[in-house]
């Protein structure tokens, strides 16, 4: 936990990666994008989504982004990456406006190589804290 920037985010983010059915790790990526850069804000989730797809072993044009609009199970800024054959989890994200920016909670298997999608989420110029799940 040495280069954690939200340390209340983290413990909430913690929280979400107990085990469950599959292990779970994550990333929170500080973002400067304003409410009113949704747009931006979006396009940083499709990028930082192929990410993990990528390093789950995954190829990222066979997946595709559920945002729920039309599920209770869902607000409206929470996302899935979902495989296009068989709809399987690749990952999912939460999209929270906090201190005027856009901070996204994403969480993805934990059999994703966790260290080269935090170092493609920096080279895509994002602070981010890795968080791994137990």
């Amino acid at each position: 936990m040495a280069d954690v920037i939200d340390h209340d985010l983290y413990q909430r983010t913690k929280a979400l990666l107990e085990p469950g059915e599959i292990q779970l790790n994550g990333a929170i990526v500080h973002t400067e994008y304003g409410g009113d850069e949704d747009v931006q804000m979006m396009q940083a989730t499709i990028d930082i989504g192929d990410l993990i797809a990528e390093h789950s072993g995954h190829d990222p044009t066979d997946c595709y982004v559920y945002s729920g609009n039309d599920s209770p199970d869902f607000s409206s800024n929470q996302h899935q990456g979902l495989t296009l054959e068989d709809e399987a989890f690749v990952w999912e994200c939460q999209q929270l406006l906090r201190e005027g920016s856009f901070d996204i909670v994403i969480y993805y298997e934990a059999s994703a190589d966790h260290e080269a999608i935090l170092e493609g989420i920096r080279d895509l110029g994002y602070e981010v804290t890795g968080v791994e799940g137990d």
